[in-house]
This record gives C-alpha cells, structure tokens and sequence, in this order.
C-alpha cells in the first residue's frame, strides 16, 4: 500500500468474542490492518484461525466486539443495520464457498437480483448481467437454475453476481473449498483478472494453497492474531 493513500478498508484494534456454552471464546485479538483499494488480498490460517470472522466483519455481516472498523472512511460500527444493508447493497460483492444461489431463479435472474434491489430498471439490469455473462464466458447458463449447473458453474454465476454492481471490494470466504483443481485454477484465473482490469479490491479468506500462491499480499492468522503480512508482488 502507498504510504499516502488512505486505506479501503481499515481494522484498529479489533476484536470478537463468541461465547460458546457459557465461555468466552476470543476470535479475533486486537487485530489492525489497512488494506489499499485494488488489493488482490489472501487472508490464511488454520481452520479456527478467526479468517472467517474477520471476513464477515469486513462484510458487515457481523460486528466487532471492540476497536473499529472503517471501509470507504465510513465506520461501519456506526450504522444501524438497515444502513449496513444498503451499504452491503452499492459497496459489496460476495462469493461464498456454498455458492448461496437463489434456487427457484436462473443465472441470470440470480445475476440481476442485487440489481433489482438497486431499483434499476429491468433493461439496464438485463445488459448488465448479459455483458458479464459474456464476459465470464457464462452466456449459455442464462436460463439455468443451479441445479442443472457443475459447481464450478454455480461459482462462476456466483463471482458475476458478486462483480456486476461494480463493488468496491469483493469478498470471498474459500471460494474454490467445493471445487477440483482445475474448476478452481480457472476462477481463480478470472477473479485475477477482474482484479486487475477493473481494479476491484479482492479479499480471500482460504486455507487452499492454490489460492495462497496466488495471493499478491498473504496476511496469516493464527490463534486470531496477525502472525504474517507479506506484500508477494
């Protein structure tokens, strides 16, 4: 990261606290990190590790139980959860390793979905969600439910949902766990490459070493502590 430019996204000091059956167990402890717009991020560690629950914090889909967290200078504490909604809604994409496809639609209608929400019209919508169908090679899929589609097909429409309302950031919580080595070297290949003509901030959380070679900046968790962060080119 530049040392003059502010940080996407930025973690002081936080921490998480689960209590599982009446213990306090410590996720994350006093975690801080900036991450640069356009970073190409792996987050790595044991299973356990905390990957997981700095990821969803990140994503707003939990909150921290102290210190703070700022993406796009906004502090996500801050906001009650019908804010963090719509800023999940224009900030975000996700890619889950269960892909988390609306089963009754198809991929295209699963690619327009976070578009409906935006209000934006059903023609616009439709453009958007071909054009990225092209661009992810994806285009014959339109009318599939994720039920006739392989896994690695169910991930693809998975990445364009994720990318079609030009987020900020994409997160993607062991995207290539459900995958063979192929199907995974092949999302892999096209998350790069969203990456870098796009500019999209993309953030991993994985344990899979065929997303932690190709990781441009590895951070290592363990025991939810920061133990590595390593810029790899």
């Amino acid at each position: 990261m530049n040392a003059v430019e502010m940080p996407l996204i930025k973690l002081v000091n936080v921490s998480k606290i689960y209590n599982s059956n009446g213990i306090a167990v410590n996720a994350l402890k006093n975690i801080s990190i900036g991450i640069a717009p356009g970073e190409y991020t792996v987050i790595a560690g044991p299973s356990g590790s905390g990957k997981t629950t700095m990821l969803n914090l990140i994503g707003t889909l939990d909150t921290c139980s102290g210190g703070e967290i700022l993406i796009d200078n906004q502090d996500v504490s801050r906001k009650t959860s019908k804010e963090l909604a719509e800023f999940r809604l224009h900030k975000m994409g996700f890619v889950f390793q269960a892909y988390n496809l609306i089963p009754v639609l198809t991929a295209m209608e699963n690619i327009e979905f976070a578009m409906m929400l935006k209000k934006i019209s059903e023609k616009i919508r439709h453009e958007k969600a071909m054009h990225i169908m092209d661009e992810l090679g994806i285009a014959d899929l339109a009318k599939k439910r994720p039920n006739e589609m392989s896994g690695g097909q169910q991930q693809r429409v998975a990445v364009a949902r994720a990318i079609v309302n030009d987020p900020l950031i994409v997160l993607a919580d062991e995207p290539t766990a459900n995958l063979d080595s192929k199907t995974g070297d092949s999302l892999l290949n096209l998350m790069e490459q969203m990456n870098e003509e796009k500019g999209i901030t993309f953030l991993f959380s994985s344990h899979d070493k065929q997303v932690m070679d190709r990781a441009k900046r590895l951070v290592i968790l363990k025991d939810g502590m920061i133990t590595e962060d390593n810029i790899l080119r």
